[in-house]
Formats: structure tokens, sequence, C-alpha cells
């Protein structure tokens, strides 16, 4: 969720409410676990791996509050030695905040929001800051004290030429990032969706903005948007880049986490509006309007914030499973993919066939089954046969 003008900033701003929501939410959801599963960092409930702060500009906040959400965290789940904790910041120099004193609240990797290396497309996609301002934020970060720093960027924006991505591409290679998420631009419609209710994890979509996707999604085409997509995984490839999902990019050893974990369906605590989390049988959301999220945890005694909740059946959790597995690179067993109560046995010899999948051994000489570049490209239509 984004909360921006002057909810975030100047005398009406919101922030020191959110912040104390935020610390009560986390604290009333480690009492539940407390009572499910004991203390932190005993046998059944080990001290987080990772720690994300995202969803919005979490860089806005002073470093004092960073730093007051992950002592509150650390006290309550326990955060592991090592744990890779994360910081999304947008690069530009009122935005990106101070990241020797993140560094020193607790972060050691920002997640930045460059989008473009492009100072038209970033003022078509509405963003304020410039092309040098990524460059700045990444030096800024290293002599921080974060060296582990990840660009998100965006392709099939109307206007985006194949080179102009080329070359969007070349400039962040040459900053020495250790991190890329390529996403194709998404211009769906949550309302429609019926996403932006009162218990929705969207907000709803302003008449401007909706005019601009409106427009935006027509000047939008898959076969630019292809090439875009195969020139990334070849460019950073090149560039010593692992592509082990579908939209990620990292050096060895960088890959994130944190996201990994969802890909993986391990468990995961979440807090703050819209956020999801998921127990290993059931997906939960926070509703993403602030002033509902506030009411119930301002005051004396809070409580929980609305949202909601749905447990998967069996083969709603096998066809999931199948699904986020084959977003990886190391992708499935072949063994469990070809299996007769695989949502992917069906579908199997069609999708080898079509060149969507291949088989591969692991390091370990297991055979399994991925996708191919074609396969990444196509996957919504494998996907779609698996549910």
């Amino acid at each position: 969720m984004v909360v921006a003008g002057s909810a975030a900033r100047g005398p009406a701003s919101r922030v020191a409410a959110f912040v104390a929501a935020l610390t009560a939410e986390v604290q009333l959801r480690a009492d539940a676990l407390d009572a499910r599963f004991g203390a932190p960092s005993s046998a059944g409930r080990p001290a987080l791996a990772s720690v994300y702060l995202g969803g919005g500009t979490p860089s806005l906040l002073a470093p004092d509050d960073v730093a007051r959400i992950l002592g509150v965290v650390a006290a309550r789940f326990g955060i592991a030695g090592g744990a890779e904790v994360t910081l999304e910041a947008n690069p530009g120099p009122d935005e990106r905040g101070d990241p020797a004193a993140l560094a020193h609240a607790g972060v050691n990797r920002l997640s930045l929001g460059a989008q473009a290396m492009d100072a038209t497309l970033l003022h078509r996609l509405g963003r304020r800051h410039a092309p040098a301002d990524v460059a700045d934020a990444i030096a800024e970060a290293r002599a921080g004290g974060i060296t582990n720093v990840s660009v998100d960027l965006l392709y099939d924006v109307p206007g985006q030429s194949l080179e102009a991505w080329s070359a969007t591409l070349d400039a962040v290679l040459a900053l020495g990032i250790d991190h890329v998420s390529a996403y194709a631009l998404t211009l769906d419609d949550p309302d429609a969706e019926g996403l932006t209710g009162p218990l929705g994890d969207h907000l709803p979509t302003k008449p401007g903005a909706r005019r601009w996707r409106g427009a935006a999604r027509r000047e939008q085409d898959e076969d630019r948007a292809a090439g875009q997509y195969r020139l990334a995984a070849d460019r950073l490839a090149a560039a010593g880049f692992r592509g082990y999902e579908i939209s990620n990019w990292a050096r060895p050893g960088r890959e994130s986490h944190h996201n990994l974990a969802y890909w993986r369906r391990l468990p995961h605590e979440a807090a703050g509006p819209g956020a999801h989390a998921f127990d290993g049988a059931e997906r939960r959301w926070n509703a993403a309007r602030l002033d509902g999220y506030l009411g119930a945890l301002a005051g004396p005694t809070p409580t929980l914030p609305p949202g909601g909740a749905e447990t998967l059946d069996a083969a709603g959790a096998a066809a999931e499973a199948a699904i986020l597995g084959l977003r990886l690179d190391l992708g499935l067993s072949l063994a469990e993919a070809s299996a007769g109560d695989s949502p992917l046995g069906a579908q199997l010899s069609w999708a080898l066939g079509a060149g969507l999948l291949e088989v591969f051994a692991d390091e370990a000489g297991e055979s399994r089954v991925r996708l191919t570049t074609d396969g990444r490209l196509l996957s919504n239509e494998l996907f779609a046969r698996l549910v």
C-alpha cells in the first residue's frame, strides 16, 4: 500500500500514527504465534531468516522509526544472525532516506524502484526521480554500508522502444548492482476484480490513474514485450546474473531470500495495510485502507485490523505449489511433476512438446523440469491449465 501527499509529509502527516499501529499489530501477531508455537527461537518457531520493509516507500520513515520497527520485530520474533533485511526506496534525493542511518538501524539490503533509466519514460510513469538519482542512490547506499542493492525495472511501457530498454539495462549494469527485478507494466483493474472494497487488499483507483491506465493499455504490445524480456534474459545472463525466477536475476549469492520464501510456499508473517501472510495452510491479508487499519490498532486496546483469509483445498494447494515451483529456474522434480496425482502430470507431454518445458539434471544428478524462455513468456497459458 502506498500513502502519499499530506498523509506522508507535513503537519497532517499520519506517519507517527502508522508506525504506532504497525508496531501494535506486530505485537498482536507475535502474541498469537507465542500461544501457538512458543517463544521465538524455540524448536517450533525459529527466528526470522528475512525481514522485508516494502509495499510503498518505507524510506520516507525516519531511521529511528525503522530502528523502532525492527527492534519490536527482533524482540517478538527474533531475527537470525545473517538474516536479509530489505528496505524498499525510491531513488529521488528526498525519498531514498539516509543509507548510513538505515544500515545502523539494521537494514542490509536496498531495493530501489528505478523503473527506467530514461527521463522521458520516467516522466510518463509519473516518477519524480531522474536517471542520475539512481546512480547517486546506489553510491550512497554502498558508502553507507549497504552492500546488497537491487533495482526494479519496468518493460512494455508505452513509448519504450527496444533500444530504450537496452539502454536501461546497460545503464543499471554499469552501476554494479547485485539484483534486478524486471516486470512487464501491469495495468489490471483492481476495482473490476473486486479487490478494492472495505476488506480488499488494494486501494480504489483514482479517476486520473484510471484514464492513464486505459490509454496506456492500448499502447502496449505483446510482441514488443516478448522481445524486451528476451533481451533482458540474454543481457543479464551475459553479465553473470542468474535468472532464478521468471522476473528476477541475481549475481551468485544475491538471490532474494525473502521472495524465495514466497515462491517456495514457506510460512511468513506480515503486518501493515494490504499485507499478506501465510502459515502453510491459510493465506491471510489485511485490508488496504489506512483509516480502517488505524482505527483498529489505535488507542489503549488495539485489535487486529480488518481483512480476510482463505484456505486452499488439497487440489488448490497442489496447483499453487506447481505454479510457484515452475516460476523458479530449479523447477520441479520430474518424478513429482509426472506423478499421476500431480496437477502438471496431465499437461507434461503437451508442455514439453510445445517447448514450454524442458528436462534437465541438477547438480545432484536429479532429473527436473523447468520453464524454457518461451515457457516463461507463455507461462500463464500453462498455469491456467493447472488450476
